[in-house]
């Protein structure tokens, strides 16, 4: 069984690029200086930021869908990235040292069974999770702080 995990667009931060502070606040959007790494963690890149770097802390939508299980809450990204990271079969750096909350879905958008990831176990909570026919998705969000961190889709045959 193979999967991919993709970041976000980078076309997400482009609103936030050049904005001001005050353009920012209208965008309910704050610009911030990583002070540690880890702890700002990039859903384009999926690496944390470097401390000194720039981020953009914004509200997204993460679970778009017509369900009851749409989900939405605060991210960090980076600033001028222009590619998504993707992983195949490997899980990327900003899961490492996170304990992780696996949502399972199903193709009807709706939640078929959840499951936690301690540090080092991603990979494997992942292929225990596909090995069920009917999840279609996982979308992964940090335990402690509940944000969004990635999506994890079947891939390949």
């Amino acid at each position: 069984m193979t999967y991919q995990i993709t970041g976000l667009s980078p076309e997400l931060a482009k609103p936030f690029q050049d904005a001001t502070t005050e353009e920012l606040s209208a965008l309910a959007a704050v610009r911030m200086t990583a002070t540690s790494k880890p702890g700002f963690p990039c859903r384009i890149s999926l690496e944390d930021a470097e401390v000194g770097e720039e981020v953009i802390l914004f509200h997204h939508m993460s679970h778009d869908v017509d369900s009851p299980y749409q989900s939405a809450y605060a991210i960090f990204v980076r600033i001028g990235l222009t590619a998504a990271a993707r992983f195949t079969d490997a899980v990327p750096p900003v899961f490492e040292g996170r304990i992780l909350g696996m949502r399972a879905f199903g193709k009807d958008a709706m939640l078929k069974t959840a499951s936690l990831a301690l540090p080092g176990d991603a990979d494997r909570t992942i292929r225990q999770l596909f090995e069920l026919a009917e999840i279609a998705y996982i979308d992964v969000h940090n335990a402690a702080h509940g944000c969004f961190a990635a999506r994890v889709e079947r891939f390949g045959s």
